[in-house]
């Protein structure tokens, strides 16, 4: 389920953050009752600038599910490498089961990702890469992993002024 909720709450805030939905689960508790439902969501915040953000919500209800997540996204929003319109070099990312390896492409490729990284990459502004999910297909772990993956980027400027 992909839902875009373009500017929900910033109306009149600088940042024009995009906010997408990676997915939605919808838990269920068996009462005496009868069954309660929760609903946990994955939500990818970006400007798609070079700005991006991971955020997990859970609540009794999906429409507050998602807005915990997307403020918890903002909350962690970190700003990316990017080389025009794809990364700089090759990546790999683990967050628990989730492995991926994502690889820069030339421009007009396009986005040749799946899963959870796709929402990612797209909120981060690139626009040409090519991925592979090589772990685990649980989407949370796949969208921690693309973003662990975001963070290791370095342009060619910080890896010369390490090596010198």
């Amino acid at each position: 389920m992909a839902f875009n909720r373009d500017k929900r709450r910033n109306e009149g805030a600088a940042d024009e953050l995009e906010e997408n939905v990676v997915f939605v689960n919808r838990c269920a508790k068996t009462v005496k009752g009868g069954r309660r439902m929760s609903f946990s969501a994955v939500v990818v915040v970006g400007d798609k600038d070079g700005k991006v953000g991971v955020g997990f919500g859970k609540a009794n209800e999906m429409g507050d599910a998602v807005k915990k997540g997307g403020d918890a996204a903002r909350k962690s929003l970190v700003e990316i490498k990017r080389v025009g319109t794809t990364i700089p070099h090759e990546v790999t990312g683990e967050c628990d089961g989730g492995r991926i390896l994502l690889k820069p492409a030339p421009e007009g490729t396009g986005l040749i990702v799946g899963g959870g990284m796709r929402p990612v990459l797209e909120a981060a502004g690139v626009k040409d890469a090519v991925g592979k999910s090589l772990g685990s297909k649980n989407r949370l772990n796949v969208v921690k992993a693309t973003m662990n993956a975001l963070s290791q980027l370095r342009s060619a400027d910080e890896i010369a002024a390490l090596r010198a």
